[in-house]
């Protein structure tokens, strides 16, 4: 291995690697002084790795490096870089309690649902226009597995994302907003029939959209990535895909791009 360069933000640095990993290049990460880690490459990739190098020193909180450590990690910690294990429990167990909560009370009504109690438990969560908690408590219901999936994941690559650039209380405004916006307009448009964390992923997306470029911070979702969310979005309501919560969809993201707009006009910045 030639060693490319070194930081002291271990995190970050296995996911530069995992990152890296997805292009067809082999990295390896060895302790070095002062708490810093040794990114290494192999010789014959070292040159076409420089310059995601230098992106990743411009941002290396991009979500692009947790999207990749996701993607390539193992909760076997079968791989290892420089004789320290990838755990991704260790990794989901240093999330914020907001975002453990929602993936986990999402899975577990879903394996509820499973073992025969969705008639029992769908109702009490259901949408009710008269119970604001129900405004809250359709986004924890899936219907399939796909469904649940996607949205968690969804979840917890762009809610600590969030947090990291702005704060928790940010997260769970974006949260409690797109859930409650995203179920009323479903409600009106279509009726109580409905569930998902979608809505608050549209939610976040709306925000990690517009919040960077009024406040002049780091992309928190690659323009591809929005872009092929938002086709998703618009190819929902021609009826061509399967059946979606498309007005949920269409409102969280309207209420994630309006609480990025109030918080960088407002000057708001990550709490310290």
């Amino acid at each position: 291995m030639i060693e490319l360069g070194s930081t002291n933000n271990v995190r970050a640095a296995q996911g530069f690697v995992d990152y890296i990993g997805t292009h067809g290049f082999r990295g390896a990460l060895k302790a070095g002084e002062n708490g810093h880690v040794i990114i290494g490459v192999a010789p014959e990739h070292f040159h076409q790795v420089q310059p995601l190098w230098q992106e990743f020193q411009n941002q290396p909180e991009h979500p692009r490096y947790l999207d990749a450590a996701w993607e390539t990690g193992r909760t076997d910690s079968g791989l290892v870089y420089g004789g320290q294990k990838l755990n991704l429990v260790s990794r989901f167990n240093k999330l914020s309690l907001l975002v453990k909560s929602i993936s986990i009370a999402s899975i577990i009504i879903y394996a509820l649902f499973l073992l025969g109690q969705f008639s029992d438990i769908f109702p009490i969560l259901q949408f009710k226009a008269h119970q604001p908690l129900s405004w809250l408590t359709p986004s924890i219901v899936h219907f399939s597995a796909i469904h649940l999936i996607f949205n968690v994941l969804w979840w917890l690559t762009l809610g600590p994302a969030i947090e990291q650039q702005t704060s928790k209380v940010t997260l769970l405004s974006v949260f409690i907003i797109g859930s409650v916006v995203s179920s009323w307009a479903q409600f009106l448009m279509v009726g109580p029939n409905f569930g998902g964390l979608s809505g608050v992923v549209y939610a976040l997306v709306g925000f990690c959209w517009i919040y960077p470029y009024l406040a002049k911070t780091p992309m928190m979702l690659s323009k591809s990535m929005i872009g092929f969310l938002l086709l998703w979005l618009a190819f929902g309501f021609t009826d061509m895909l399967i059946p979606m919560a498309n007005w949920a969809h269409l409102g969280g993201l309207a209420s994630g791009m309006i609480i990025a707009v109030v918080m960088a006009l407002g000057g708001t910045k990550k709490a310290t």
